[in-house]
């Protein structure tokens, strides 16, 4: 399995606070890998200098063998890297379709086909008519995934794709990823519901003060130490019967750095 897409040694700081450390992440292609930690341990962050919404201190982000790092979120968009935000950046004024025209960048006929057919596969193809802004919050979830689906990225990146929505809709999100990768998409996804990273992720990685303390499968990433430490702050020689796993740490859904 080659690696799509990786960061190599990334730094970023704000002021004295170290957002990340020296952090090395590798997706691998065709995968959907995950990206947990608890609040403040430099997810967004790195979701940020990846898409070009931040720019690294020191390190490298790599598509495949194209160095990125940098570039500018229109021009990390256009070379393959799709992305939705912690809170959803929709055009509230406009209507869901022209929402979608504006990622095909073009309003022709072929555009709005396939405008609507992501529409239709993500489940609100029956609003395109209506303004963004009068959307239900699931709802702006899910125009937002449509919106990068229509200019067909390599990697989709996902910011708490399962936050704030019902279990209904989290699992409806969770079929349609499952959808996309079978089809070959690639993702790497933040999220703090470890019940839906752990039944969707091929592979997680755990920042904890913006370094990488773990990779690997979800049922090892479970139980280990390292990661029970960051998100429960127990002395790693305990016992794990004391310390619980990630299913019971129940991380806090909020906002990230």
């Amino acid at each position: 399995m080659s690696v799509l897409l990786r960061t190599e040694g990334v730094h970023k700081a704000y002021g004295g606070v170290r957002a990340l450390d020296g952090c090395t992440v590798e997706v691998g292609e065709g995968t959907v890998a995950g990206l947990i930690g608890p609040n403040g341990s430099g997810k967004t962050t790195l979701f940020n200098v990846i898409t070009g919404y931040a720019k690294a201190d020191a390190g490298e982000v790599y598509l495949a063998d194209r160095r990125i790092t940098n570039a500018a979120p229109d021009k990390v968009f256009a070379m393959g890297i799709g992305r939705t935000f912690q809170l959803t950046r929709i055009f509230a004024r406009l209507t869901v379709l022209e929402n979608m025209l504006v990622a095909s960048r073009h309003g022709h006929s072929a555009n709005r086909k396939r405008a609507m057919e992501q529409l239709e596969f993500v489940g609100i193809a029956g609003h395109h008519a209506a303004l963004a802004g009068t959307l239900s919050y699931g709802q702006r979830k899910l125009l937002e995934l449509a919106y990068i689906l229509v200019a067909d990225p390599e990697v989709i990146l996902l910011d708490e794709p399962a936050g704030g929505v019902n279990l209904s809709l989290v699992n409806h999100i969770a079929d349609r990823i499952r959808e996309l990768n079978a089809a070959g998409k690639t993702f790497l996804i933040v999220e703090h519901n470890m019940e839906f990273v752990m039944g969707l992720c091929d592979q997680l990685t755990v920042l904890d003060s913006g370094s990488v303390v773990a990779t690997g499968p979800p049922d090892i990433i479970r139980t280990d130490r390292r990661v029970l430490d960051a998100y429960l702050g127990v002395d790693v020689d305990e016992d794990l019967d004391e310390a619980g796993d990630l299913d019971e740490a129940g991380a806090d859904p909020g906002e990230d750095v």
